[in-house]
This record gives structure tokens, sequence and C-alpha cells, in this order.
């Protein structure tokens, strides 16, 4: 078994995915993970010797994938190390834009310097794999994970003396440059790609506009959940724009919004057809609630199975008090076959 590689991603499902994966149904090969995140339930899945699919709306997300999941043979090499980090910083995007925001000067100064260099790259899979170590070295720079911290919170949390005596913590991986970041994370990234001798896609879409071409056994959905920490353009988005090198706009359906969720999940469940089998993560703190959830299954299927587990998740860097339990909603899809519509 391949390991995968640290990717800080909130909801990432890394210490369940076994759990989830254990009861994808015997005869299944082919998996469509719909919301890939962090890719860690895909990951597992490609190790099983899957045809994996992913797709997932964040841009940061797709290279996440193209990197670890369909990716099977490229790495990062010392000559693309020498290419990524030549030259000398310059101020581009990211310095015009996140200036004393999220990083300083001269840190935003190095992105727009690497970014140009990525480009340089050879092959798609190795960009893919420089933005992904990339998207690692800005997480670690970043207090708390994500980029919706307020600056000034920032740079007190960077402040290594600040830190050691409020938490006896300096947090000195905040002050490490991207270089050192890339370069720490390179072998683990690099050994994390592997062939599995199936022909795995990873897409880059809104979801609605793919669940009428892609077929599959299972179909994985892991959403955001609504209700929670779970806005996930406002914590990464600015790993997007850093790629695309310019203000990307929120997305359309975000599965954030409480007065419309039931009706999307409701939408989502309707375009289904293509897959034998359905299985949903969601949680006890989430809207709809599990209830709910069920009552929209229902109306699609009767054959619907729900189980269960203790998942703690964890809040800058200390264990949730509210112990959460984990449901994983294993639907068959009764019309799986026919031509009817759902």
């Amino acid at each position: 078994m391949y390991k995968y590689p640290k990717i800080n991603y909130i909801g990432n499902k890394q210490k369940i995915a076994s759990w989830i994966c254990d009861h994808f149904p015997k005869g299944t090969e082919t998996l469509f993970d719909a919301f890939s995140g962090g890719c860690a339930v895909a990951y597992e899945a490609k190790n099983r010797g899957f045809e994996v699919y992913t797709n997932d709306i964040l841009k940061i997300n797709y290279h996440i994938a193209n990197a670890l999941i369909k990716n099977q043979n490229i790495q990062i090499t010392r000559g693309d190390i020498k290419i990524i980090f030549d030259g000398e910083p310059f101020s581009g995007f990211m310095t015009k834009n996140y200036s004393d925001v999220f990083f300083f000067e001269n840190e935003c100064q190095q992105l727009d310097l690497i970014r140009q260099n990525i480009e340089k790259l050879d092959c798609e899979e190795k960009k893919s794999l420089a933005f992904t170590l990339m998207r690692r070295a800005m997480i670690r720079k970043m207090p708390y994970s994500r980029f919706n911290i307020n600056w000034e919170k920032v740079k007190q949390l960077r402040d290594e003396q600040w830190s050691y005596e409020k938490y006896q913590r300096k947090r000195a991986y905040h002050n490490k440059s991207f270089r050192e970041h890339f370069l720490l994370n390179l072998n683990e990234y690099n050994y994390a790609v592997f062939d599995n001798k199936k022909k795995n896609q990873t897409y880059n879409d809104d979801i609605f506009n793919l669940l009428d071409t892609i077929s599959a056994d299972v179909i994985y959905l892991d959403p955001p959940y609504t209700g929670t920490m779970n806005n996930y353009f406002n914590f990464y988005g600015l790993l997007d724009n850093y790629i695309a090198g310019e203000i990307t706009k929120p997305f359309e359906h975000n599965f954030t919004d409480k007065k419309t969720i039931a009706n999307l999940f409701d939408k989502l469940f309707s375009k289904l057809g293509n897959f034998k089998y359905w299985f949903l993560s969601y949680n006890n703190v989430s809207c709809p609630t599990k209830t709910e959830m069920l009552y929209l299954l229902n109306k699609y299927s009767k054959n619907i199975q729900i189980i269960e587990t203790e998942h703690i998740y964890k809040v800058t860097g200390k264990e949730n008090k509210n112990r959460n339990t984990e449901y994983l909603f294993i639907i068959k899809n009764e019309k799986y076959g026919s031509n009817s519509e759902l």
C-alpha cells in the first residue's frame, strides 16, 4: 500500500478512508469521488485497485487529484526544483493583492516567481505536483491552515516569541521559507505517486455538469457539511487565485445555505442514475439532519443502510470537545441499468 501524504485539508477523511472503502460492495471496480477535496478516499480506492474518477470545483483540489490520482509515474526531479526556484523574486499578482493580507511582501514576491516558474515545467503532472507541494508550503506558513484569518492575527501567531509566551510553542514552521517547506515534503509527495494500472481521470467542474457524462459502480458524495465550518472557497479560494493569477468568483452550488440545501440535495439525488451504489458522508451536526436526509433519499431508493463511527475533528491543533458521529449512507440504486428516470 502506498502512503497518502500530509495534505492539511479541513474535513479530510484520511482517518476513516479505510472504513469507508471497506464498505464498497464486493465486485465494484470503479469509483467516482464527486467532491474529492483532499482526495483521501480517492487515494485509498486507488490503492485498492479501483479505477477512480475525481471531481472538485476548486482548482487546487483538481491539482491534488491530478498529482496523486491520475498521475501514475511522474515525479518532481532535481532539475525541476532548479526551474521552480530559479530567478529573482518580483512583484506580480500575489504581491499586488496579498502583501500584508496573508503573507509579507517579500513572501508574495517569492510566490510570484514560483508561480511563473511552475509554468516552465514540461508536463501537466509535474505542474499539478508542484502546485500541490506549494499548497502544502503555503498552508504550513498560515496559522490555522486556512486563508480567512485577519492579518494582525496572522502576524501575532507567526511571532515565535509571542507564541512561546502564550502557548509554550514557537511555531517556527510558520516562518520557514516556501522552498524549505517544498523540499521538506518533496519525498513524501513523490513517493505517494504510483501506477495502479487503471485509467484514472480527474475533473474540475460543477458536479451538476458531470453527472450525465460519468458512470461508475460507486459514487462517493462528501459535500460540505451545511451548518458547520464548511466554506471551502473562503478557506482555500486564495490558492485558486494564485493558480489562475486573478481573483476568482465563488461557485454557485456551494452546499452552505441552510435555506436551499434540501432542494439542492434533492436535485443531486435525482441525477445519480449512472451509479449503482451511492455512498454519502455526513455527520450529526449538519443540515439536513439524519432523519431529513433519509426522507430525501427514500424518494429514490428503499434500499438504504446507515452506518456510523465516531470521528473527532481537530480545530486549531486541539481536539474539538464535541465528539461528532460520522454517518455513511449506503444506497443501492434500484433503478440502475433500467431506462427509467430517477
